[in-house]
């Protein structure tokens, strides 16, 4: 498979992951950054490696053995910011464009040594379950820090959006995993949020708040 190939699949995998319906494809346009003719184009090829179902103006679905490959090519990326963490100490914010790259290697036996000598983690740096070698994702219950209300309290368990730009805010709000955040209040007109997290009060749009999980 090519590179793009192995995007695409992953790009599929995400977004139907999101809404566990078929995907559209101006979904898959927006999430590639491309157009939507670039991606019925690479869909036909897909389809045509059996590796997708689909149906134009239908949307896509992965086939048994589009997700197999998608769900790989996830554990790699996973894996590899574990790595990039804990061995090379990075911040969590600088791993997902370098884990973009190392995810294509193709070698099941340094995937395989790289999952022992880490201790075989089941997540990653952003909080998200690492796909087992038989391809089983282990996820646990999570909410939105969003939908919590005035005097809950949740510990962070994972973020949504894994972007540098969010993860950058996160640290400049010092909120990371693992860290009890409290709501101290809710503001009805648009559902920002005051929280206490590390001993500060912090005010947080609507939009962070629906990009911050929470253990349920």
């Amino acid at each position: 498979m090519t590179l793009s190939e192995e995007n695409y699949l992953k790009a599929i995998f995400h977004l139907f992951n999101e809404n566990n319906e078929e995907v559209s494809t101006n979904a898959i346009a927006e999430a590639m950054a491309t157009k939507a003719s670039s991606v019925t184009d690479m869909l036909k090829k897909l389809a045509d490696k059996k590796l997708i179902n689909y149906r134009k103006y239908q949307g896509v679905t992965l086939t048994p053995k589009g997700r197999q490959k998608a769900i790989a090519i996830v554990r790699k990326h996973r894996l590899w910011e574990v790595f990039l963490v804990e061995k090379l100490h990075f911040s969590w914010d600088e791993v997902h464009e370098i884990a973009e790259e190392l995810e294509h290697i193709q070698s099941d036996k340094l995937i395989e040594r790289l999952d022992k000598f880490l201790g075989y983690p089941e997540k990653d740096p952003h909080g998200d379950p690492i796909p087992n070698k038989e391809g089983v994702i282990e996820n646990s219950i999570k909410i939105l820090l969003s939908d919590l209300n005035e005097g809950d309290k949740g510990v962070c368990a994972a973020v949504k959006n894994t972007s540098k730009e969010f993860l950058v805010y996160l640290n400049k709000m010092h909120i990371a995993l693992g860290n009890e955040i409290e709501v101290i209040s809710k503001e009805p007109f648009d559902n920002s949020m005051q929280i206490l997290v590390s001993g500060k009060e912090v005010n947080l749009s609507a939009m962070v708040c629906r990009n911050i999980y929470i253990n349920g």
